[in-house]
């Protein structure tokens, strides 16, 4: 069985993809882990590589869920963003997004935020 806010994260990254795929982003990989961190999605937007952390809370929280996105988080994604770029030879533009996913009992809303660290 899957712990609630392991499951509430799950959701939240599969909403967060179905809205960068309605954007028109193309996900290349999700889920992407190194011995120094984890990518949520890394997915391409034209010339640009976008390496995206996905927050997810359930409505009613006092903070933003970005705000549990502190500087030791910032440097373990650009750590396993540096490997990922490295691994496949990436020669694009990088840039760091959040996306805040907040779930209500039957619907969500999506905050994406664009160049976040």
């Amino acid at each position: 069985m899957i712990a609630e806010p392991r499951k509430t994260g799950l959701i939240g990254e599969m909403r967060a993809a179905q809205y960068l795929r309605r954007k028109g982003y193309t996900i290349v990989a999700a889920n992407y882990k190194t011995k120094t961190g984890e990518i949520d999605i890394i997915a391409e937007l034209d010339n640009l590589l976008c390496i995206i952390e996905v927050k997810t809370r359930r409505e009613g929280g006092m903070f933003p869920p970005s705000d549990a996105v502190d500087y030791k988080k910032e440097e373990n994604v650009k750590s396993a963003a540096a490997a990922f770029i490295s691994a496949y030879n990436i020669v694009k533009l990088v840039r760091y997004d959040i996306i805040e996913i907040i779930l209500t009992d039957d619907k969500y809303a999506v905050r994406h935020i664009e160049n976040a660290f």
